[in-house]
């Protein structure tokens, strides 16, 4: 079976998606501009439920929780 090829990453996401990137070009600016008019609320992908310790690459090794031992 083939490896599933959506691996999600936080940082990529807001950097090819996200406010900024679309403020950045004419193309952007008018899908902004169109998701407004239509009454969008959300215009661009955002960080929703960050925990305190964001792992920005998305791997799983880098939670805080996973460190400690219990005894």
């Amino acid at each position: 079976m083939p490896k599933r090829t959506y691996q999600p990453k936080i940082r990529r996401r807001a950097r090819v998606h996200g406010f900024r990137k679309r403020m950045s070009t004419s193309s952007g600016q008018k899908v902004l501009k169109s998701r407004r008019r239509k009454g969008r609320s959300i215009l661009a992908p955002q960080r929703v439920h960050v925990k305190p310790h964001v792992d920005w690459n998305g791997t799983k090794s880098g939670s805080a929780s996973s460190n400690h031992k219990r005894k």
